[in-house]
């Protein structure tokens, strides 16, 4: 998972969203980095509705992940 403190920009390749524990439903996307590596990142409601596999994610440092 990310830290709040990280900053990187990528491209979604991946959506999801489960019951890990039965009662909250968690919302995540595999990004993949400007470098080529790959991140699970866990992001609010919002964000995951705006967000289609291709869109650019972005996350300056201290914020939360946006659409780029």
């Amino acid at each position: 998972m990310t830290m709040r403190q990280d900053a990187w920009s990528g491209t979604v390749v991946k959506k999801s969203r489960a019951l890990l524990d039965g009662s909250n439903l968690y919302r995540r996307l595999k990004v993949r980095l400007d470098d080529g590596t790959q991140l699970d990142v866990k992001v609010d409601r919002e964000v995951w509705k705006q967000l289609a596999v291709g869109d650019r994610l972005v996350k300056q440092q201290g914020q939360d992940p946006r659409r780029g």
